[in-house]
């Protein structure tokens, strides 16, 4: 019997850190502050791209899929967490127990190549500054990110229908705040050595193979960065590329830290601590570290709101 059909129509309990009940009040703030910044901070980079002209450009249009994508990824988690923290029963159904696993492994999978695609647009616009508009035109962009969307996509219909199809002979206590996979094989009560094989290869696709790509593709802008001969250049160069370089290093090291660990019951709470950073904190940072470090984006940001200013005046 699996999964589905033993309780489509009933629910699970997401055990996350109940039995240390000191941690809810300021896990709930840590939550609800985290996910009201999320909001904010990724809908500001939405709409000062799209509605700046000098922003019309590439690396923006990716930088808005990616803030597109951690409005959804926070939005298919965070509010169910805040719903159970202050609920004595802190149960999901079985049905959005489903959706939520489907959209945060989608939007996860997702952003592991977007981050790759981001970062060939930083090692063309850097190292073939002149065919850099031939090369990154608007229809290529948009097979990019479709590709990006796609993929994520395909990968969790495939990993979700794996996870969801293991007998797990009545147990309902998922422990952890979220639908993971990790969390949900071990409902598991038949031997899942196959499918964790099988999982950790699309892993070692979606996580491995970006970041190597990533890491020998800013090898190469190292190197066109230091023959500029303008320190002004450099900065520049440097501290766009280092934005998105910190991004990176926040979400693969989390995520491959989760992944592709071996399974361990020592390992329990530090891999919530882990989901909570690659799924909650990651999202909330990346406006802030996107923005914080890039004058474009600034100077878009005062002159919409000088725009509304004089709309309101």
């Amino acid at each position: 019997m699996t999964l589905a059909n033993e309780s489509i129509s009933g629910e699970l309990i997401l055990l996350g850190f109940s039995d240390r009940p000191w941690l809810e009040l300021p896990l709930f703030v840590v939550f609800l502050v985290s996910y009201i910044l999320t909001i904010f901070g990724n809908m500001t980079i939405i709409l000062v791209s799209r509605l700046d002209s000098k922003l019309h450009t590439p690396m923006y249009f990716f930088l808005t899929n990616l803030s597109l994508l951690d409005l959804c990824y926070t939005t298919s988690t965070v509010p169910q967490m805040l719903v159970n923290i202050c609920s004595s029963r802190k149960v999901i159904s079985y049905g959005g127990c489903v959706v939520q696993l489907f959209i945060f492994l989608a939007l996860g999978c997702t952003e592991c190549f977007l981050l790759g695609v981001m970062s060939f647009d930083r090692f063309v616009a850097i190292c073939r500054p002149l065919h850099y508009s031939v090369i990154m035109h608007q229809r290529r962009c948009l097979q990019l990110a479709a590709v990006c969307w796609i993929s994520g996509f395909s990968n969790s219909v495939l990993q979700s229908t794996w996870t969801l199809e293991m007998p797990r002979c009545g147990h309902k206590k998922v422990d952890h705040f979220l639908c993971e996979i990790p969390a949900l094989l071990k409902l598991s009560c038949v031997d899942t050595t196959t499918i964790e094989a099988e999982q950790f290869f699309l892993s070692v696709v979606f996580l491995l193979i970006p970041v190597t790509l990533i890491l020998i593709s800013y090898a190469f802008i190292v190197q066109a960065v230091l023959r500029i001969r303008s320190a002004e250049g450099r900065r520049k160069a440097f501290g766009t590329c280092g934005s998105h370089l910190v991004v990176v290093v926040l979400f693969y090291g989390t995520a491959i830290y989760m992944y592709l660990q071996p399974p361990s019951p020592d390992s329990k709470d530090r891999g919530k601590m882990v989901s909570l950073f690659y799924g909650i904190i990651t999202p909330m940072l990346n406006p802030l570290i996107y923005t914080l470090r890039n004058k474009e984006v600034k100077g878009a940001f005062k002159r919409l709101v000088a725009r509304v200013f004089l709309v309101t005046k």
